[in-house]
């Protein structure tokens, strides 16, 4: 049954595509973003731009909100994530208060960093992200959304890649060098990644929950090897490179170094390695999406292997 949904976070690589998606089932979406409506690369009806850190708006009804705006990345103070993380949920919540169902995307790096991270379960403790400003605030904004909605379904992905997306892949790119690319780690580490259309699958499923809601990790059907991750997505795209790994230990050292005389300047580009991201490629994180699976009827489409990649192929 078509029905009317607020997409917050549309101008973005994960919202323009949940947008996007819930159009194509039929649903009327109003889309929310922090950029002009000029500045899209691809237009959307609907769509009002709205700085969500800085107030709440006087919201039209609807029936349900899919809460995806978010400052995301591995470098800032806490104040620069909190202001649109959770003070920009907190906005969403007064501007939606008399919504009664909502989906919020938040991320698995809200798990604790004293956590093991193989096949984690919802159940496990987050909060404690020693190296992640964005993993701090994404627990806080989970709190929020828990005192003003406790139906609410929290969306929990890793690594969510596909077309539009502007961090992992150009990142990864941008890092080349003579064409190799220095990765911590030993390259065997798995991974639980989640494809961009298999999350906007879990929001549909999460629109039709009759459970009561409640967290639920989201990720493709299968782990991966970060070198077979990222041979497989770079040979599709026509990239060739020569991966190198660098020892954890190095890298660690090299990260902290970086990050004790790199400016924590907000808006500044944080340095070229940071141990949250050594963390994330060096150490295993996968997913049990067990819950997803029974409770959503969540059943994950795409690979890294066949999934879309870019404009082009989507």
């Amino acid at each position: 049954m078509a029905v009317r949904i607020a997409v917050t976070g549309a101008s973005g690589f994960v919202g323009g595509r949940i947008a996007n998606r819930l159009r194509a089932a039929g649903h009327s979406v109003l889309a929310y973003g922090r950029r002009p409506a000029r500045e899209l690369s691809t237009p959307q009806a609907e769509y009002t731009a709205w700085d969500i850190a800085t107030t709440a708006i006087d919201a039209p009804p609807v029936d349900a909100v899919v809460h995806c705006a978010a400052l995301v990345g591995d470098w800032g103070p806490d104040s620069a994530y909190d202001a649109v993380n959770v003070q920009g949920t907190r906005n969403m919540a007064r501007s939606f208060g008399c919504t009664t169902r909502l989906v919020h995307v938040s991320t698995s790096s809200v798990y604790s960093d004293h956590v093991a991270k193989v096949r984690v379960t919802e159940a496990a403790p987050t909060g404690d992200c020693r190296h992640s400003a964005y993993g701090r605030s994404k627990a806080r904004a989970e709190a929020v959304v828990r005192e003003s909605w406790p139906t609410a379904v929290i969306l929990r992905p890793h690594i969510v890649y596909g077309p539009g997306d502007t961090t992992l892949l150009p990142r990864m790119l941008a890092s080349r060098r003579l064409g190799c690319l220095a990765l911590p780690g030993s390259g065997r580490t798995m991974l639980s990644v989640t494809h961009v259309d298999n999350l906007a699958l879990a929001v549909e499923c999460a629109l039709r929950d009759t459970s009561g809601g409640g967290v639920f990790n989201v990720s493709d059907a299968d782990t991966v090897s970060v070198d077979a991750l990222l041979r497989t997505v770079l040979a599709r795209l026509g990239v060739a490179v020569r991966l190198v790994h660098i020892p954890r230990v190095v890298a660690w050292g090299a990260a902290t170094l970086l990050e004790h005389v790199w400016p924590m300047t907000e808006g500044r580009r944080g340095p070229p390695l940071t141990r949250y991201v050594v963390g994330q490629l060096a150490d295993e994180h996968t997913l049990d999406i067990t819950r997803a699976r029974t409770v959503l009827g969540y059943v994950p489409t795409w690979t890294y292997r066949d999934g879309p990649l870019d404009t082009s192929t989507g």
